[in-house]
């Protein structure tokens, strides 16, 4: 029973503190960016941790179940938004992003949603092989990739609102706090490269775990080949950032177009064999 309870504590707590930060910065921004309490705010950011490690604990109860491990498309999303909720959560600390405090109260949101997805949808079979070294480090990584370069398409989308904003000053006075658009391109090709240099190691992971349980290198599926071209795009647009200064707008529809393709590479396959066919 205590840990049915760990799902919608969490829930509400995530709720919790994204309606506190929703007060204290979006829903007052319109009377003056800087009236809301730093105190109250901050404090927020210290509690923000509690729902984040009941999620964690909702977690690992949906994923060690018995002797095996289940994972299934529920656990994925629920473990990416964990962690893309984490990672944000965590460089809320540092002053230069200060400024993205503004969008805990809509990643505490998706993470309260997301968060009761493996009580409502569990994983209904363990998955093979999952006692090989090379499968939990291909998974360990890949969640990350995944975190990360999800980070990375929230924020390209959170440049083109700021972007639109400097054409039409005065509409939304809450992205006045964010950091100048420069510094967040660059913060975003910083994410981009760490996200990269994560999904090449995906890859690679996945080649050994594939070689260790199928002898062969490469079993060439859907998930195997939006994930190479996901790589792909973003390849690209390090190399077109690298050779020719891609920035802008440029830099924000490959870095969405490799993460729609990143997306369909794993929950889109994960969603058509479980749900459409169903089939684990």
């Amino acid at each position: 029973m205590s840990s049915i309870l760990t799902y919608p504590a969490a829930f509400l707590l995530y709720l919790l503190i994204g309606w506190i930060f929703w007060r204290n910065t979006w829903s007052q921004a319109a009377a003056n960016a800087n009236d809301h309490p730093q105190s109250i705010i901050t404090q927020a950011q210290y509690a923000m941790l509690i729902p984040l490690m009941l999620h964690a604990v909702t977690l690992y109860q949906s994923m060690f179940v018995d002797a095996g491990l289940s994972f299934g498309l529920s656990t994925a999303v629920s473990s990416i938004v964990w962690l893309t909720a984490f990672i944000y959560w965590f460089s809320g600390f540092f002053n230069r992003l200060r400024g993205l405090q503004t969008l805990v109260a809509p990643v505490a949101a998706a993470a309260a949603i997301a968060v009761l997805l493996p009580l409502f949808f569990p994983s209904l079979r363990p998955l093979a092989n999952t006692e090989l070294p090379a499968f939990k480090a291909h998974l360990l990584v890949a969640m990350m990739a995944y975190s990360l370069l999800t980070i990375a398409a929230l924020h390209a989308l959170l440049m083109t609102v700021v972007e639109r904003h400097l054409h039409h000053p005065g509409s939304h006075s809450i992205l006045n706090n964010l950091p100048p658009l420069l510094a967040m391109e660059k913060l975003l090709f910083n994410i981009i490269w760490i996200g990269f240099v994560l999904l090449t190691l995906t890859l690679l992971s996945g080649i050994v775990f594939s070689k260790e349980v199928f002898g062969q290198s490469l079993t060439f599926t859907h998930k195997t080949l939006f994930g190479f071209i996901s790589w792909g795009v973003f390849a690209a647009l390090l190399a077109g950032r690298q050779f020719y200064g891609w920035r802008g707008r440029i830099a924000i529809r490959w870095t969405l177009a490799g993460f729609i393709t990143l997306l369909l590479a794993y929950i889109g396959s994960k969603f058509v064999l479980e749900i459409v066919l169903n089939r684990y």
